[in-house]
């Protein structure tokens, strides 16, 4: 770790160009840096709302809920 804090600029310009970068202590993977394109990527920040939705684990179960009755007939914008 004292070696990446000492060369951070270096340890970033590398996650960018060559991918995620290990931090270790005594040997030991503590944390792994990883460029912000890398990030937005594996988060799924790039996905739209209905992307993000259709791509969730919960979609397929999507179709087994029931919405009770007065959430159905929610009233329009010019009905408030």
């Amino acid at each position: 770790m004292q070696d990446a804090k000492a060369r951070l600029s270096e340890v970033v310009k590398t996650a960018r160009q060559q991918g995620p970068q290990d931090i270790s202590v005594h040997g030991k993977t503590v944390a792994v840096l990883v460029s912000k394109e890398d990030f937005d990527r594996m988060s799924g920040r790039h996905l739209s709302l209905p992307a993000f939705i259709a791509a969730s684990p919960l979609a397929e179960a999507a179709g087994e809920f029931e919405l009770p009755p007065r959430l159905k007939d929610t009233p329009k914008t010019e009905d408030w």
